[in-house]
């Protein structure tokens, strides 16, 4: 299987749906905002991108299975390939004119990442990577930092839009990496997160209550680029285990344990 052609194909298939969303950011109005859940927006826009991006990508792979945010029904998950897609990430930034907002799409073979997108639509910034062939940012190689001190590390995260049952760790937790370091931000969009991280932009993400489509991509970005990976657990159950740390490989070990201290899973 040729995998440059196929990550070449899925580079153009996240920049036309990037291209439809930047299209149409002036033309919606709160009428076509849908509410899928508290703070869980989506419009017209995600949909027809995700629509965009499957009818790009059906025909790369025969008979691979996709998993899909706006899709009710994921169609054929269970095969040996699929794709992994979220149409635009960061829909609330986007719909208050705010950056970033993205396009990620991963392919998965069975059960590891072996081919990650994501497209920062705004900042036309097209990170991507295949597995064992290193990351890179519109042709450019890239590499996570090579801060080796927390003190001096700048952290990235995001808080659930409706699932609010780990708050008080969270807050805790939040308060520490204040006192402790450069400072943390909150951007709105996972998958420029860890693009973000994957070019030493950050130096470490973290994150909970998140779905396969929001880190897939990103965190072969992230390891492709020298950093490590795992759920708050030090484990390998990040896609969908709905949790995940990523950070340089400096820092990650010392990350991950603060990180245990106050958010890992009983």
């Amino acid at each position: 299987m040729n995998f440059d052609s196929i990550l070449s194909q899925t580079i153009d298939a996240a920049k036309q749906a990037g291209s439809f969303i930047r299209s149409e950011i002036n033309k919606f109005s709160k009428s076509d905002i849908e509410i899928k859940g508290k703070n869980d927006l989506v419009s017209y826009v995600d949909k027809t991108s995700e629509k965009m991006i499957i009818a790009s990508l059906i025909d790369v792979i025969p008979n691979a299975g996709f998993i899909a945010e706006e899709s009710h029904n994921s169609i054929n998950e269970s095969l040996e390939y699929k794709w992994i897609i979220d149409p635009l990430d960061g829909t609330t930034n986007y719909l208050h004119g705010l950056s970033p907002y993205s396009v990620s799409i991963a392919l998965m073979h069975n059960d590891e990442v072996i081919l990650g997108v994501v497209y920062e639509v705004s900042n036309d910034e097209c990170f991507y990577a295949t597995k064992a062939k290193g990351s890179f940012l519109n042709g450019e190689k890239i590499t996570c930092s090579t801060n080796s001190k927390i003190s001096e590390s700048l952290f990235v995260t995001g808080f659930p839009v409706s699932r609010f049952y780990r708050n008080k760790e969270s807050f805790e937790l939040l308060d520490y990496i204040i006192k402790n370091s450069h400072g943390i931000r909150r951007l709105g969009s996972a998958a420029a997160d860890l693009a973000y991280v994957a070019c030493g932009r950050f130096d470490c993400f973290y994150e909970y209550d998140l779905k396969s489509w929001d880190v897939a991509a990103g965190s072969l970005i992230v390891t492709e680029a020298g950093g490590k990976v795992s759920d708050f657990n030090g484990e390998d159950n990040y896609v969908f285990g709905k949790e995940i740390v990523a950070a340089n490989s400096l820092i990650f070990v010392k990350t991950l344990q603060i990180i245990e201290k106050f958010m890992r899973s009983k």
